[in-house]
């Protein structure tokens, strides 16, 4: 059995204590080191000998790769700081608050040469798995739709938010359409709103119809101030072939005719995005959330939210243009700006992976 990854964890809230739960169990990895700005939050957050430090640069330890569990503003700062130090990374949802921000770290992977996966956990639920195989058995998929209503209160930042469906929560389902359709978006029509009950102050309710390089449309219906009958966190999933129609409620196996749900023996959530990290450093292949493609779920949910401002339809291509050039103006890393300029004559769309 190959030695453990030796893992340094950069931040220990919420989300972060979640992961360092998940090394804990894991015979894949061992926790050599924890970063976080509030020292007795680290020290709260490990038991033992694990050293603690509120930097990457103070915490003078040897690892094989990172795991970025700050707060999404913080990503680029934390996450390009370790791949220029020559370590992969695993970094929680989203890559970055905007496009804008995601460009650099694209230009990081591919200056160091190192992994930056995003760690998309609705992309590891083994019903979710079931449901995906179950369309790959049916052909073709023409028409996708995923339901989501719930109606939490947060407090905090969420209820403050100008887009906090869209901005916080969609970029699971956009996601997971992207992975059950096997291509990708080129445009999307969006209306986002606020019922007058809400008791957030931006729009918590959408509509978005996203457009598909094959021709499948996908449809996504959703609500944060959703009262009664809620669905699944996943949301509620139908698709349509010509062969027949599959659903999926979210929580329990997909129902198809004539088609099984066999369950996959597999890690699931967080878990499942460690597990497929640990074996794409370990092997050098490319996980199916690589940043190149990730910054593609992005650009979802930015022309998402420009559509909604705009009243129009917006191509996906053009919210990554308009970041590239936005990125040319404010990086300051050369390296990083000189890997973007290399891109400025045929800015690649979808991104590819270098090699």
């Amino acid at each position: 059995m190959p030695e453990p990854l030796r893992l340094i964890q950069v931040g220990a809230g919420g989300m972060g204590r979640a992961w360092l739960r998940t090394i804990a169990t894991s015979d894949d990895v061992v926790l050599a080191g924890l970063v976080d700005l509030d020292l007795e939050v680290a020290r709260s957050a490990v038991t033992g000998e694990v050293p603690v430090a509120r930097s990457l640069d103070e915490l003078a330890v040897e690892a094989d790769a990172v795991i970025d569990v700050t707060v999404p503003a913080a990503h680029p700062t934390v996450s390009i700081a370790a791949l220029l130090r020559g370590l992969p990374v695993l970094c929680e949802k989203p890559l970055a608050e905007t496009v804008r921000e995601c460009l650099p770290m694209v230009a990081a992977s591919e200056v160091s040469g190192k992994l930056l996966m995003v760690s998309q956990s609705r992309r590891y639920f083994r019903v979710g798995t079931a449901f995906g195989r179950q369309l790959a058995e049916l052909g073709p998929v023409g028409t996708l739709t995923c339901e989501f209503f719930k109606a939490p209160h947060f407090s905090g930042f969420r209820e403050r938010m100008a887009e906090p469906l869209l901005v916080d929560m969609a970029i699971h389902q956009f996601d997971l359409a992207r992975k059950l359709i096997g291509a990708e978006p080129v445009s999307v029509y969006c209306d986002s709103y606020n019922p007058d009950w809400s008791w957030f102050d931006g729009h918590a309710a959408a509509n978005a119809l996203f457009t598909f390089a094959d021709g499948t449309r996908f449809s996504f219906t959703g609500s944060w101030c959703a009262p009664g009958q809620e669905t699944s966190w996943n949301g509620r999933w139908r698709a349509v072939t010509a062969a027949g129609t599959a659903t999926w409620d979210g929580d329990n196996p997909p129902v198809s005719e004539g088609l099984g749900a066999e369950l996959p023996d597999e890690p699931e959530e967080i878990a499942g995005s460690l597990a497929e990290f640990v074996e794409a450093v370990r092997s050098g292949g490319t996980p199916q959330s690589e940043v190149h493609s990730n910054l593609v779920s992005v650009a979802m949910v930015e022309a998402a939210v420009r559509s909604a401002a705009l009243g129009v339809p917006v191509l996906i291509a053009d919210v990554v243009s308009d970041a590239f050039t936005q990125a040319l103006d404010t990086v300051q890393q050369p390296e990083l700006l000189a890997a973007l300029k290399a891109w400025e004559d045929d800015l690649p769309f979808p991104l590819d992976p270098p090699g």
